[in-house]
């Protein structure tokens, strides 16, 4: 087995985990990724190097990312349509 074939059954490994988890959590972590985007640019304002800027930017960013595609993951395509329904009934109201 080589490198790229091991990963590839890692990945697959935790994708199939992810998505056995409940819809609860998949909105629970998709919102996760709200603070952190908040984070990756408001750090902007604090008074330290260009440098740290941009580490703690990249590593803020890619949490939100990293929070915004596991929730999704979670989630699945059935279990978005059922929170985009949910916020379309809102709006109705």
């Amino acid at each position: 087995m080589n490198v790229k074939d091991y990963f590839i059954g890692v990945f697959r490994k935790l994708k199939h985990w992810l998505q056995s988890l409940s819809f609860r959590t998949g909105v629970i972590v998709l919102l996760c990724c709200i603070p952190f985007y908040i984070l990756s640019f408001a750090q902007m304002l604090l008074p330290i190097s260009v440098t740290a800027k941009g580490v703690l930017w990249t590593i803020l960013f890619g949490l939100a990312k990293t929070f915004q595609y596991g929730g999704l993951t979670i989630l699945g395509i059935e279990g978005y349509k059922r929170l985009k329904n949910k916020f379309r009934k809102k709006r109705e109201r």
